[in-house]
C-alpha cells in the first residue's frame, strides 16, 4: 500500500457535485492498494497514519499526532499511486490491485482508521470521478509505502 498523507486545514471530496466527505482539520490521505497487499500492511499503515507526529505542539514543533489533536481523516482511493512510468509516456497500472481485491481492503482501511481514531473517517467513492479540494497546511506532505517499512 502507498499513502500520500497531507496535513490540511480543510479538505473535501465531491462526486457529481455532491459532497461525499469533508473535514475541517487533520489529514487528507490518498491510498493506493497493490495486488500483493495484505491485512498486515493495512494495520501497519493505519497505525502509522494515526500516530504520525506531524502537528505542531505549544512550541510549534511537529510533535503531536492526529489522535493528539482529535483531527479528522479524509480517505481517498487512488490507484494511480502505482503508476509505472519507466517506458513511454502513458502510465501503466498493472501493479494496482483490481477492484475485487482493492475494494475490500479500502473498506477495511476505513474501518481500521475509524476504530483507531474513535470516530468516523470521511471518504470519497471508490472508482468514482472525484473532485478533491484541500488547503494544505505547512505544506506537510508525506509518502509512506508499506513495502519500505525498514
Amino acid at each position: 500500500m502507498r499513502a500520500v498523507i497531507q496535513r490540511v486545514t480543510e479538505a473535501s471530496c465531491k462526486v457529481d457535485g455532491q459532497v461525499t466527505g469533508e473535514i475541517t482539520g487533520g489529514l487528507m490521505v490518498l491510498l493506493g492498494i497493490e495486488d500483493s497487499d495484505q491485512q498486515e500492511d493495512l494495520e501497519w499503515l493505519a497505525s502509522k497514519i494515526v500516530n504520525l507526529r506531524i502537528f505542531g505542539d505549544e512550541q510549534g514543533l511537529m510533535n503531536k499526532s492526529l489522535a493528539d489533536i482529535n483531527g479528522d481523516i479524509l480517505l481517498i482511493s487512488q490507484f494511480t499511486l502505482f503508476a509505472a512510468t519507466k517506458k513511454g509516456n502513458r502510465p501503466g497500472f498493472t501493479r494496482a490491485a483490481r477492484p475485487e481485491k482493492a475494494i475490500p481492503l479500502y473498506e477495511a482501511m476505513i474501518r481500521q482508521l475509524s476504530t483507531l481514531l474513535g470516530k468516523p473517517v470521511q471518504t470519497g467513492i471508490f472508482g468514482a470521478d472525484m473532485k478533491i479540494s484541500l488547503l494544505n497546511d505547512g505544506p506537510v506532505t508525506i509518502l509512506i509505502d508499506t513495502k519500505n517499512k525498514v
